[in-house]
C-alpha cells in the first residue's frame, strides 16, 4: 500500500512539474534536457563543441539538445539501456567503464574532442549516502576518462549528489582541470540533492 502511494504522489508531482509538461510540448525526451538548457546559458560551452560525447544518454534528452546546438560535428551516445535514434547522433549501447567500450569510443571519434557531458546516475537504493556515493564513483571515472580523450581546452559536464563523495570529486577535478565550478539549474527538483559540475582546460597535457 506504502508503494502505491508514493507511486501516485510521484505521478502528481510529474503532472504539476513544469519542466515535464514544457518537455512534451518542445518534444524532448526527458525534463533533463532543460538543465542542460541551463547550463550552456550560464557556460555557453555550445560555442566550443563540434565533437561531443554523452555518457548516460537514455532516453536522450542531452542528445537532443546536442543535436540542434551543434551544426557540424560529430556526437556519440552511450549508455547500458537503449536509446531510440536520433537525427545526427550516434548511438553506442555500452557501459564506459569497460575498456571494449572506451576503445569504441577513441575510434568513433579519431582524435580529441571538445566535450564530454554525463546525466549518469546510478540505481537508486533508498540509502541517499550510498546512493550519492554510487553515483560520484560513475562521476569520478567518467573525469578520468574525459582527461584521456579532452583536448587541451576540453570541457566536462556532469552530474553529481551532494554527500561525503563530493569532496572526492572536487578534488579529482582540480587536479585534472584548470577551471571547475558548480551549478544547479533552476530544471533541477529543489529537493533534489544533484548539483553539477563544469571543468575546463586540461591541467597537464595527456601526451
Amino acid at each position: 500500500m506504502k508503494k502505491n502511494k508514493i507511486s501516485k504522489n510521484w505521478v502528481r508531482k510529474q503532472k504539476k512539474d513544469l519542466y515535464v509538461r514544457e518537455s512534451k510540448l518542445q518534444g524532448y525526451r526527458s525534463r533533463s534536457a532543460f538543465k542542460l538548457i541551463e547550463i550552456d546559458k550560464k557556460f555557453n560551452f555550445f560555442s566550443k563543441a563540434n565533437f561531443l560525447l554523452d555518457l548516460g544518454s537514455a532516453p536522450g534528452g542531452w542528445s537532443q539538445v546536442a543535436s540542434e546546438k551543434i551544426k557540424k560535428g560529430k556526437i556519440l551516445s552511450v549508455d547500458t539501456k537503449y536509446m531510440a535514434s536520433i537525427d545526427k547522433v550516434t548511438f553506442l549501447k555500452g557501459d564506459f567503464t569497460n575498456v571494449e567500450t572506451q576503445n569504441r569510443i577513441i575510434n568513433f571519434f579519431s582524435n580529441k574532442i571538445d566535450v564530454v557531458v554525463s546525466d549518469m546516475a546510478a540505481n537508486t537504493t533508498g540509502n541517499k549516502e550510498l546512493d550519492s556515493i554510487r553515483t560520484g564513483n560513475l562521476c569520478l571515472n567518467a573525469l578520468k576518462f574525459s582527461h584521456n580523450i579532452l583536448n587541451l581546452k576540453g570541457i566536462f559536464i556532469s552530474k553529481v549528489f551532494m554527500g561525503s563523495i563530493f569532496k572526492d570529486i572536487q578534488i579529482e577535478a582540480k587536479k585534472l582541470f584548470k577551471k571547475m565550478s558548480v551549478f544547479k539549474p533552476d530544471a533541477s527538483r529543489k529537493e533534489s540533492k544533484e548539483i553539477y559540475i563544469f571543468c575546463q582546460n586540461l591541467e597537464f597535457s595527456n601526451d
